[in-house]
């Protein structure tokens, strides 16, 4: 029943999971998406040949969204962590597992944590991620974010460190409703398609999160390379809307470097930001380097 908690998403709950070949098409089709075109992802890498993007299966969770909680109107995408182990080639095939490691309540929201894990066919991890999906605890109507809302004081976040050691980011993305279509379809919803937004609560097309998560992990990918395939890690909040045609920029501050083995681990602050300084993600970041 909408606007009520069921036991139904539960810790512990496994939804499966399915083979993934990495084909060109596929690479393609992401870097096309995301606006992406690292040489390494279509020929000679450091790894050997053509290397899939890390975040290559970035909505894996949202293949099967039988784990969604009945009330999906105003439904938000808050938290994200990934773990990065070893890279994909393009050519392997990987295997996922989808299962449930947290629920929560917050506020006026009920919190779902789905962990998905991808291994290679040798049966080693490539990735470990963990989703938190809100759903509203009322059923709800009406506009759930407008576009005022990122304006209040409680959703401006400063993220700069005080003395960063380095100081990183790529060119502005201008997200456009092909990209929106191109990351989030083929099927209509509120990541690209303005009728499908406004139904759930939105004034706009909603630019999926795990977009602009993509757009942090070719920052990372370009600087540190090797280092963030083999070792990279990420844990961000979503903490405001990125609408269809609004630009982003990404940036990382480089806060600290600690010894890891014979290399060093650089942890970053990161962040994804409108032209007005208005924040869409926060959080940290961190990878190997020499």
């Amino acid at each position: 029943m909408v606007g009520t908690r069921t036991d139904t998403v539960y810790v512990g709950r496994d939804y499966g999971g399915r083979e993934v070949e990495i084909t060109p098409e596929l690479v393609r089709h992401y870097a096309e998406a995301v606006g992406d075109e690292n040489p390494w992802y279509f020929g000679d890498s450091t790894f050997g040949g053509p290397v899939a993007p890390a975040l290559i299966l970035h909505s894996e969770v949202y293949r099967d969204i039988s784990w969604y909680l009945p009330n999906i109107y105003g439904n938000l995408h808050a938290k994200q962590e990934w773990e990065l182990f070893q890279p994909a080639m393009v050519g392997d095939t990987l295997t996922t597992r989808s299962l449930i490691v947290d629920r929560y309540v917050k506020r006026d929201r009920d919190y779902v944590v789905n962990e998905v894990t991808c291994f290679g066919s040798d049966g080693r991890i490539v990735s470990r991620s963990r989703t938190h999906q809100s759903f509203l605890l009322d059923a709800g109507s009406g506009i759930v974010v407008d576009k005022k809302r990122e304006k209040r004081s409680d959703r401006r976040f400063d993220v700069n460190a005080q003395e960063p050691l380095e100081d990183i980011h790529i060119p502005s993305k201008d997200v456009t409703l092909e990209m929106c279509q191109k990351f989030s379809g083929p099927a209509k919803n509120y990541h690209n398609d303005i009728e499908a937004a406004r139904a759930l609560g939105f004034p706009d097309i909603v630019v999926q999160g795990m977009m602009t998560l993509c757009f942090l992990s070719q920052m990372m990918t370009e600087r540190f390379g090797a280092g963030w395939y083999g070792g990279g890690r990420l844990s961000v909040n979503l903490v405001n809307v990125l609408w269809q045609k609004e630009q982003v920029t990404c940036r990382g501050q480089v806060t600290a470097l600690t010894p890891e083995g014979s290399r060093q681990r650089a942890h970053l602050q990161v962040s994804c930001e409108k032209p007005d300084d208005t924040k869409v993600v926060v959080g940290s970041a961190s990878a190997l380097q020499e």
